[in-house]
């Protein structure tokens, strides 16, 4: 692996679990047993690496919807195993991360937006506009804001801040939130398709 990829992987392992302010370049020099010189070589500043874990996270969740969308047998099973997949991703990931990321360095994060394809929900979008194919999803929604409102309620499910643990369940959040939605934009074929679908999760 180049010095480069080693980097924003560690890098990436570091912010997750500890979030990115208590992450240092000293810190990451140390874990990687590397110099801190050979970091700031390569990257101007701490933002410039952000920047750039931020896009391997997003080409890994692209690699994940394509992989999901090859192998499920329509878009609400697609859907389903997305989440599934996302809750077990996140569950990996300090709060803390997404917090530092909204306070220190939400410039970072719309520098990010204009240049590449975050926020990450455009990535979906192909799932939506199966659906209809499918005639599981109803012809008549926008399948731009249906995919944004997916996302942000599939984020949602997941933000202890908004819905603490202490007083909901994963599982009840996303019965009463995301599933209802769901349902909303579905077909009576989709209907049925969720129905069977709920009683796995």
């Amino acid at each position: 692996m180049e010095t480069k990829e080693r980097i924003i992987e560690g890098a990436e392992e570091l912010f997750s679990m500890y979030g990115i302010k208590s992450v240092t370049m000293d810190s990451l020099a140390n874990q990687l047993g590397i110099s801190k010189r050979t970091i700031y070589e390569i990257f101007a500043d701490k933002d410039d690496l952000l920047i750039a874990v931020l896009t391997r996270m997003a080409k890994k969740q692209k690699e994940m919807v394509k992989r999901v969308l090859d192998e499920s047998e329509n878009s609400i099973v697609a859907i389903f195993k997305m989440l599934e997949i996302n809750r077990d991703y996140f569950q990996d990931i300090s709060p803390v991360f997404q917090a530092d990321l909204k306070k220190y360095h939400n410039d970072v994060l719309m520098k990010k937006a204009d240049k590449t394809d975050m926020p990450d929900y455009r990535n979906n979008q192909q799932v939506i506009e199966n659906g209809i194919k499918e005639e599981l999803f109803r012809k008549d929604i926008n399948p731009d804001l249906v995919n944004r409102c997916l996302y942000n309620l599939g984020r949602s499910i997941i933000d202890h801040t908004q819905y603490p643990y202490e007083m909901f369940s994963r599982r009840d959040v996303f019965r009463n939130i995301f599933l209802n939605y769901l349902r909303g934009i579905s077909t009576p074929k989709g209907l049925d398709l969720i129905n069977r679908l709920e009683k796995t999760i």
